[in-house]
């Protein structure tokens, strides 16, 4: 038997290094040097986001539509706005220059809903990314890609309980986004010591440090404080000094300052929903829908988090982090 598979196998790693293995060889060298590794035409696939300005973890969703759109020979066109009546404009836009596909995130889906079901009447596939799963399909959507931000939370509670924490603060830094509240939901759900949430204005930093120093200068038994995005984490440890606490410092998502964080260990754990995996699949599928009516999922978010990262793993990201695409 033995003698046989390998017989088999021999065979079919020769069939793939005369063939499919020089093609996908080929594919891997176009698109290295920039180059579609596709012939289907030139499609224009346009990505509509709720990022405010500055936001490091949408670069990181940006480097990975772009390096999809490169293999898939798309011209990938990208705008965002954390105003939802001007996010909602800008997909009005992408419409009128009737995109082929459309990537948009629902953290404010109300102001959405309208602008989405448009471009579906239109005839342009839309894939929900990052933020909206709940209402993804109902909008028209092919699918959602991201985390379940209820989910996210509750992985977060459980891990602070393995932490023995009591109280935690946790760091909303953009009003009226439905994935935030999720996120200190679901944690508050599995969390069995109490948590408060804190509303900060994610547009300036200094007031995000000022309000959560104030906060742990208040109350010195907050022994923990859970920022819900990578930026927001370095302030939240500047705080912590300054307010003389000894709260731990953990933070929804990872960038390379959160990477070295974890390193030296002024914060606790990150929780990674793999930002460049939401883009380049976003694009990647709508590229498959396209092209062969593929739709994945089966009517279900495809996930890309929750992934809880601590000082443990962070070593071993540290390259993908500093290139930018972790």
């Amino acid at each position: 038997m033995g003698a046989v598979l390998a017989a088999v196998l021999a065979a079919s790693l020769a069939g793939c290094s005369s063939t499919g293995g020089k093609r996908a060889e080929e594919r891997a060298a176009q698109a290295a040097e920039g180059r579609s590794a596709v012939n289907t035409p030139r499609w224009t696939f346009a990505m509509v986001t709720h990022s405010g300005d500055g936001d490091t973890f949408w670069d990181i969703v940006q480097k990975g539509a772009k390096q999809a759109a490169v293999k898939d020979n798309i011209n990938f066109l990208y705008s965002h706005s954390d105003e939802g009546q001007q996010q909602a404009e800008l997909v009005q836009t992408a419409i009128d220059k009737k995109v082929d596909g459309l990537i948009v995130s629902l953290a404010k889906p109300d102001s959405m809903k309208t602008v989405v079901a448009k471009a579906v009447k239109a005839g342009i596939p839309v894939i929900t990314v990052n933020s909206g799963s709940a209402e993804s399909k109902a909008f028209g959507a092919l699918t959602h890609i991201g985390q379940d931000e209820s989910i996210a939370g509750e992985a977060v509670g459980d891990e602070l309980n393995t932490r023995k924490r009591e109280k935690v603060l946790c760091v909303l830094h953009e009003q009226g986004n439905v994935g935030h509240e999720q996120r200190c939901a679901g944690a508050k759900k599995t969390f069995g010591g109490t948590m408060q949430n804190l509303y900060v204005d994610g547009t300036n930093m200094p007031d995000v440090q000022a309000s959560i120093e104030a906060k742990l200068d208040s109350d010195k038994s907050i022994d923990a404080v859970v920022t819900l995005g990578a930026p927001f984490a370095a302030a939240a440890v500047k705080a912590k000094k300054t307010a003389g606490s000894k709260a731990e410092i953990d933070t929804f998502d990872l960038n390379a300052s959160v990477a070295t964080g974890l390193q030296d260990k002024s914060l606790g754990f990150a929780v990674d929903q793999q930002p460049y995996l939401q883009g380049y699949e976003a694009v990647d599928l709508l590229w498959l829908y396209r092209y062969n009516q593929n739709v994945l999922g089966g009517g279900l978010p495809v996930l890309t988090g929750p992934q809880v990262i601590t000082a443990e793993d962070a070593d071993a990201l540290a390259e993908y982090t500093n290139r930018g695409t972790r």
